[in-house]
């Protein structure tokens, strides 16, 4: 009798201990393009904020995997039919939904490749995976993609109600402090069931889906859009615009890293497929990249690239302003003005193109809940109809705010008043 553990248990801060069976999940979980996750950040720039928002891509993923095992165990249990094969396809598929993320997660998603999302570079990782693995990952891809027969495996890797959302909003409440995003997981994967081929969620959890979407705007408000979030993004995208902009010049630019040269240099674009040395050069990419290069640029001898990667280094960012409306011709152009008399006193360029880097006016965008985009559904205590979650009628919170909500900000000079 082989007494050897099938599985390889990993320790969560969140859910407490996770369970990796060994064979292909755990070669993937232990192969160099999930292990590169470690090295990127979950929330971005959000530690700049909040000191304890350190964690990375690969606890997310290894934390959704666990809340995947979860889930089709409940499901099973509640009578729907699931195969080995299916349980593994779909746990490797929420193991690498998020690996195509660069540095920083979504922060400079579209800085170092043009026409860029990354999840056109998971599909792409994915792939090579299936190609190394012999054709391992072919069910993985076909449910990740949405093109396989039972389309609630789909649902739960991406969806308004999905494992990928219950572990992040749960774990970068958890790790920024802000218990406002808190939201009860164990409840919703209890009451999850398939109905007609989809994913609903019965009748008793139905409270716990408005706190998860509550939680979620929450969230947003106070973490993902939080300014200093902001203003630190558009920080990190001015030094690179900058770093570009001094390579079309016969100026000395040094690079911390052969990824970082070559995405500078080539400016690759997506448009028409990722080629395998963009691939080759992305893997090699991650967010110590990007500080090695914002620490080595600041000793450079362009005034506004070490401008500003002093004040990325040193936390001086720019103010960000939200606005009550989006600012008019005459309002742009006095910022403008004032922008170019504060840098020309701070003994800097003045030009247009410099502004650009020290005054940013932009929204940021915010989907709580879209009905129309895909649905949730609730299940009635007789299990023979699904409503909608938003024409609910013991709902009023959720289905007066389903539409999208865009805020205005300015990013600027902490000189200058607003």
């Amino acid at each position: 009798m082989d007494r050897r553990s099938k599985y390889k248990l990993f320790t969560d801060p969140i859910h407490g201990f996770i369970s990796v069976p060994k064979g292909t999940v755990l070669r993937l979980l232990d192969h160099p393009y999930v292990q590169r996750l470690r090295r990127i950040r979950q929330l971005g720039l959000g530690f700049l904020v909040f000191p304890g928002a350190e964690h990375s891509r690969f606890s997310h993923a290894l934390g959704a995997l666990g809340l995947m095992q979860q889930a089709l165990e409940s499901l099973r249990e509640k009578g729907t039919t699931i195969s080995f094969d299916e349980a593994e396809a779909a746990c490797i598929g929420i193991l690498l939904h998020d690996i195509g993320h660069g540095p920083f997660s979504h922060t400079l998603e579209q800085t170092f490749i043009r026409d860029f999302r990354h999840e056109m570079m998971t599909q792409s990782l994915m792939e090579a995976l299936n190609q190394e693995l012999n054709g391992a990952l072919d069910m993985a891809i076909s449910i990740f993609n949405n093109q396989y027969k039972k389309t609630f495996f789909h649902q739960l890797i991406s969806s308004q109600l999905d494992i990928d959302r219950l572990d992040y909003l749960k774990r970068d409440s958890t790790h920024t402090g802000v218990y406002e995003g808190s939201i009860g997981i164990d409840r919703i994967l209890r009451t999850m069931r398939v109905f007609k081929g989809s994913i609903v969620i019965e009748q008793k959890g139905i409270y716990a889906v408005e706190n998860y979407l509550i939680s979620r705007k929450l969230m947003y408000l106070q973490v993902y859009q939080h300014k200093t979030v902001i203003s630190a993004d558009h920080t990190l995208h001015a030094i690179f615009e900058q770093a570009r902009r001094l390579l079309q010049q016969p100026s000395t630019l040094s690079f911390p890293s052969k990824a970082i040269q070559y995405f500078l240099e080539q400016q690759p674009s997506a448009k028409k497929g990722i080629s395998q040395k963009t691939l080759e050069h992305y893997v090699n990419l991650d967010d110590n990249d990007v500080l090695m290069a914002v620490k080595l640029w600041a000793s450079h001898k362009d005034p506004v690239l070490r401008d500003l990667c002093h004040r990325f280094m040193h936390r001086t960012l720019f103010r960000c302003h939200f606005l009550e409306k989006p600012l008019d011709e005459e309002q742009l152009k006095s910022y403008i003005i004032a922008t170019k008399r504060a840098l020309l006193d701070a003994g800097l360029p003045n030009d247009d193109a410099t502004v650009s880097l020290y005054l940013h006016f932009g929204y940021s965008n915010m989907d709580m809940y879209n009905p129309e985009k895909d649905h949730i559904w609730i299940l009635n205590d007789q299990y023979t109809q699904a409503k909608e979650f938003s024409t609910h009628t013991e709902i009023n919170t959720i289905s007066d705010q389903h539409q999208p909500t865009n805020r205005a900000y300015l990013v600027c000079l902490k000189e200058l008043k607003i």
